[in-house]
């Protein structure tokens, strides 16, 4: 089995990868590493990743579609797994022509790559965000997601519809995984986690939007990499090779309360600025993680307690805070 992951510098890139080379099995990494945040970190994961003999690294941006194609074929790539994207939903709302470049031009190119040489699964990430304003919860696969609040969510959107359409045509096996608010060690600075405990850590005052009045199905980063892992082997048997699952913890925890987890962890309260909501945010999600339970048996296990503190052994080891 020959595994392509786009995305190898990023976040849950990097832990998938490390997890099916820890299965001795053979990867391929792309990524651009593009600067939306300190390219060190993603160099960082590189590094770590490049330790292993079964792992090769390529810098490719997914609009360059002849070195995409050619390291598929030549490498015989069996299974995509495309995690690349321009991530953030706040980031959307200033620079949509990113996003648009990456995440429509790019996953189009993925697309026609798989069909081309017949890969046998194609797995790609979709969000939580797809589901807008949703009230109704557990946040459930077949609930309606053609309103999304920002145009991040929108592109992942677009990309499940255009997956779904190359199913139907060409029956390429595509399985989408909306993944919903994911933590952990070598996180992204963009995130949550990241940003309160560097703040708390410099006494530098926390931003909490819609005045910290969020809940979050946080989820972390090895349960998601599990979720993802267990669907590798699994694509749809049916007329149109198509799935779409959620991969999240299905308990939503509030914003208070993980930033409490965080000041206990560091022991050291933080300084908070309240504001109101932001555009394109949402106030809470909450997955319904059955459908993956059923096909997969699939379990979250790591409480968020404990998850929070191996993210904060992680931060003060990885930038030498005593």
């Amino acid at each position: 089995m020959k595994i392509l992951v786009t995305g190898a510098a990023g976040f849950i890139g990097y832990h998938l990868i490390k997890k099916i080379l820890n299965k001795n099995k053979k990867v391929i990494g792309i990524d651009n590493i593009n600067s939306y945040y300190d390219t060190n970190l993603k160099k960082d994961r590189i590094n770590n990743l490049k330790k292993y003999k079964n792992f090769s690294f390529f810098k490719i941006d997914l609009s360059n579609y002849k070195k995409l194609n050619d390291i598929v074929k030549k490498n015989k790539i069996n299974i995509i797994i495309h995690l690349a994207a321009q991530a953030g939903v706040r980031y959307s709302i200033k620079y949509p022509r990113t996003y648009f470049k990456s995440n429509l031009e790019g996953f189009f190119n993925i697309l026609e790559i798989s069909k081309d040489n017949k890969v046998k699964h194609l797995i790609y990430a979709s969000t939580s965000s797809v589901y807008g304003d949703s009230k109704k919860f557990p946040l459930n696969e077949n609930d309606r997601t053609d309103q999304p609040l920002s145009f991040y969510a929108a592109t992942k959107k677009s990309n499940e519809v255009m997956a779904h359409s190359y199913s139907h045509i060409y029956k390429l096996p595509c399985t989408g995984v909306r993944f919903f608010t994911v933590y952990g060690p070598f996180g992204r600075p963009d995130m949550a986690l990241f940003k309160f405990t560097k703040n708390i850590i410099n006494n530098h005052s926390i931003e909490l939007f819609n005045n910290g009045k969020h809940l979050r199905d946080f989820t972390y980063v090895d349960d998601i990499v599990d979720g993802i892992y267990s669907l590798i082997n699994k694509q749809s048997k049916k007329t149109i090779p198509y799935e779409i699952f959620n991969i999240g913890n299905g308990t939503p925890k509030k914003l208070l309360d993980y930033l409490k987890y965080i000041e206990k962890s560091l022991n050291k309260k933080s300084k908070t600025k309240r504001l109101p909501l932001q555009v394109g945010d949402v106030v809470k999600t909450h997955s319904n993680i059955n459908k993956l339970r059923k096909y997969t048996g699939y379990r979250p296990k790591t409480n968020i307690k404990i998850g929070i503190e191996k993210f904060i052994e992680w931060y003060k080891d990885y930038y030498k805070i005593n």
